[in-house]
This record gives C-alpha cells, sequence and structure tokens, in this order.
C-alpha cells in the first residue's frame, strides 16, 4: 500500500510539472514576470502584495494577482482595493494551489497587457513547496512574529525559493526578533539566497523589493 501511494502522489507531481512547464512558456511569450508568494498564515503576505501591487501601479508597471485561499475572498477584495485585476481562487480545503488552477483562472484575462503577475499561495509551509506553478520566481515570506527557527523547522520551503522577505521588521523590536539568527538559518537551510527585510505598514524596504523585482524581469528579458 505505501509503494502505491508513493506512485500516485509521484503520477499527480509529474503531470502538475507538466503543466506548469506550458504555462511558464505560455507566460513568457508575453514577457510577463510570475512570483509565486509562499508562506505561513499571519505573515502578512497580503499586506505586503497590497503594498506592492499599489506602488506598481503608482510607478506605472502593469501587474495582476491570484489569490488562492481554502475558503472566502476576503484577501481577493482586500487586493482589488489597489485598482489591479485580482481573482480569487478557493482551493476546497486543499493545502496548496496546483499549476492547472493557475492555467484556468488565466483564461480570460489579457495577459499581454501585464508586466507582472503575482501568485499568492495559501498560508501553508510544506505543501506549496511541491509544487511548481510556472513561476518565474518563488519568494518565501517570514515575519517577525514566527520566530527566528522557522527557517530549520521547514527547510523544504526555503529551499525550494529564490528569495526570502524577512515582513513586519515595524515589530521586530517588540517581538525581540534576532534578524542576524534568522537570515544565518534561512543561509543554513539556502546558502547564498537573497534575502530582505520589509514592513508593509512603514514601507520599509518596499522600494528594493520593487528593485529586485525590476532586476528579476530584466534578467529574464535578457535570456529571452
Amino acid at each position: 500500500m505505501e509503494t502505491r501511494v508513493l506512485e500516485i502522489r509521484k503520477g499527480i507531481l509529474n503531470k502538475n510539472d507538466e503543466i506548469a512547464r506550458r504555462l511558464r512558456e505560455r507566460l513568457h511569450t508575453f514577457g510577463l514576470l510570475t512570483i509565486n508568494l509562499v508562506s505561513s498564515p499571519g505573515s502578512g503576505k497580503t499586506a505586503f502584495l497590497q503594498r506592492t501591487l499599489r506602488m506598481l501601479r503608482e510607478q506605472g508597471n502593469a501587474a495582476a494577482a491570484l489569490v488562492g485561499d481554502l475558503a472566502t475572498d476576503n484577501d481577493a477584495r482586500r487586493l482589488a482595493e489597489t485598482g489591479v485585476p485580482v481573482k480569487q481562487i478557493n482551493t476546497d480545503g486543499r493545502c496548496h494551489l496546483e499549476a492547472q488552477m493557475i492555467s484556468d483562472h488565466l483564461a480570460d484575462w489579457d495577459l499581454g497587457s501585464f508586466e507582472y503577475l503575482f501568485i499568492e499561495n495559501v498560508g501553508n509551509l510544506v505543501c506549496p513547496s511541491s509544487y511548481d506553478l510556472g513561476e518565474d520566481v518563488r519568494v518565501v515570506l517570514l515575519s517577525v512574529t514566527e520566530g527566528e527557527d522557522k527557517p530549520l523547522k521547514y527547510p523544504n520551503i526555503f529551499n525550494s525559493a529564490d528569495i526570502a522577505v524577512i515582513t513586519k521588521m515595524d515589530l521586530a523590536e517588540a517581538c525581540e526578533f534576532d534578524l542576524e539568527a534568522a537570515q544565518a538559518n534561512i543561509r543554513a537551510v539556502r546558502p547564498g539566497m537573497r534575502i530582505l527585510t520589509t514592513s508593509a505598514k512603514s514601507g520599509a524596504g518596499m522600494e528594493q523589493w520593487l528593485a529586485c523585482l525590476a532586476e528579476e524581469k530584466t534578467a529574464r528579458s535578457v535570456v529571452a
């Protein structure tokens, strides 16, 4: 029975990877940079993305967002306040998004009108690490309220990510958050990983984050 379960899981992931590969190729034809945001619940992911979308729009950059949740459209409604196109994806109990869900929800969008596509994944540090969504960049968020050892407890998600963003830095002192320890733990799991420190509330570090996105987009345009 154990072998059968492993074979089924392998088949599901192989199918997802193939859909993700085709989706990535499709998105690249439009020059889109696709960013998959992953984190635990309560990391400030929606507030971070909300500020990101607002700043991009103010700078004249076109963006859109897909929002994954088990239920409700609360986060999508928050993000829609920024004035950018947003769609909710309810997973009906599944702990992650899958590439087919992303493809289905992009069907009626004019992808050529966007420069950035953000995917706010379900709040979970386990399941999303296994599922490629056709993204170019996977960003893992860690809030100062979660503790410095989160990367050591959930190494797979940090090891599969390209960039780590530490959020809620405005609360760091109150939480007695040890930034150096957190950075060391992230790099112990993923040596050389780029780490940004931000606060969606104060705006600290957000310009650096947008600059990072611009660098990623330019780098992929050159390769293409």
